[in-house]
């Protein structure tokens, strides 16, 4: 029978879809020590049926929930998973130092954790994270920055994006380029007036393909509105991530409360 256990804790939800039988064995010694001032709960309570491999562990894909970015790879027991749904920070087992580990306990960068999802057979775990400043003991954002290709691994480059997000990051390499303009970098010396010129022709480009024209003319023009977007935001060193962020904050509550409560706090005039 297939069955969804769900438990909430500090705003985290965490969610496996499972079948109901005998949590997996493990030995107190692979499990490590329990954290401070908490009482042990069974693991068929608050786990049931995760995947723990042999040595008790879990493999925990930690990604940044606004970006889609893969930010890191750790371990958990199911003490770590117990303390990140109850403390809403992402805890981690060290199989070298044989215990847990807060993530940003040192460095201050933490990772917020939002939800925990298990794959199909609940045997790794996705953490989908707000993350506190860098992820990487390199100081980098995410651990992920070294292609791999047929000649080896390749030196470190830019870091691996969601799409949008390594647009963004184009556009800001061509505001600082110093060789021939491109189309990119002469709306950006063209300034607000410029951009806000094709940002308003292409969003009425896009408003006439969504009233007649075909789908493929819908997904053209909105790519045209995203792109020139971008290049607004790079204008006001506003990041995309900001805009991603606002979206979240409106999810927790109704469009029109929402819509309401910008409009009485919108500036007046001076």
């Amino acid at each position: 029978m297939q069955l969804a256990h769900q438990r909430k804790s500090h705003g985290i939800s965490g969610i496996y879809q499972c079948e109901w039988g005998p949590p997996p064995t493990t030995s107190l010694a692979s499990r490590g020590p329990p954290p401070p001032n908490r009482a042990k709960t069974p693991l068929a309570v608050d786990h049931p049926n995760i995947t723990f491999d042999s040595n008790g562990l879990v493999t925990a894909v930690v990604q940044d929930r606004a970006t889609g970015e893969v930010r890191m790879v750790a371990w958990m027991n199911s003490d770590a998973l117990e303390q990140t749904l109850a403390t809403g920070l992402a805890t981690f087992y060290s199989r070298s130092r044989q215990k847990l580990w807060v993530k940003g306990e040192t460095s201050g960068h933490r990772l917020r954790v939002a939800s925990v999802m298990a794959d199909c057979g609940a045997d790794t775990l996705l953490l989908l994270v707000d993350p506190e400043g860098a992820s990487c003991h390199t100081g980098r954002p995410s651990c992920f920055f070294r292609r791999v290709t047929d000649a080896g691994l390749g030196e470190p480059e830019r870091r691996a994006l969601p799409y949008l997000f390594e647009l963004e990051e184009t556009v800001a390499e061509r505001a600082a380029a110093t060789a021939e303009k491109s189309y990119t970098k002469s709306l950006l010396d063209g300034g607000a007036a410029k951009i806000n010129g094709k940002l308003e022709e292409e969003a009425g480009e896009l408003a006439r393909a969504i009233a007649g024209e075909s789908d493929e003319r819908v997904a053209s023009e909105a790519a045209d509105v995203l792109y020139h977007l971008l290049v607004g935001l790079r204008l006001r060193r506003v990041p995309l991530r900001a805009v991603v962020e606002k979206l979240l904050e409106r999810s927790k509550q109704s469009g029109h409360a929402e819509k309401a409560a910008r409009i009485t706090t919108k500036p007046g005039p001076a």
